[in-house]
C-alpha cells in the first residue's frame, strides 16, 4: 500500500499526508454542516406536514359532523314521509275493506 505510515522519522506523518488529512478534515466539516442543514429542513418539513395533517383531520371531522347532521335530518324527513304513506295506505285498505263489506251486505241482502 502506498499510504502506509513510514516508520520513524522527524514528521508525524509521511510526506503529503498532512495535506490529505487537511482535505479529509475539510470534507468532514462540510459534511457535518450539510447534515445539520438537512436535519433542520427535515424538522421544518415534518412540522409543516404535521400541521397540514392536523388541519385536514379537523376539516374531515367537521365535514363528518355536518354529514351526520344532514343524514339525521334526512332520516327524520324520510321517516315522517313513510309514516304518512303508511297511514294513507292503511286508510285506503280499511276503506276498501269496509266498502267491500258494504257491497257484500247489500248483495246478500243483509241490509
Amino acid at each position: 500500500m502506498a499510504d502506509q505510515i513510514e516508520p520513524g522519522g522527524p514528521a508525524a506523518y509521511p510526506s503529503g499526508m498532512e495535506a490529505r488529512v487537511a482535505v479529509l478534515e475539510q470534507i468532514a466539516s462540510t459534511t457535518a454542516a450539510a447534515l445539520e442543514r438537512m436535519d433542520r429542513r427535515f424538522d421544518e418539513t415534518n412540522a409543516l406536514f404535521e400541521r397540514r395533517l392536523e388541519a385536514l383531520a379537523a376539516e374531515f371531522r367537521a365535514e363528518m359532523r355536518q354529514l351526520r347532521t344532514e343524514m339525521r335530518e334526512g332520516f327524520h324527513d324520510l321517516r315522517a314521509e313513510h309514516r304518512a304513506d303508511f297511514r294513507w295506505l292503511l286508510g285506503v285498505m280499511l276503506g276498501g275493506f269496509a266498502g267491500m263489506l258494504g257491497v257484500m251486505a247489500h248483495g246478500f241482502h243483509w241490509l
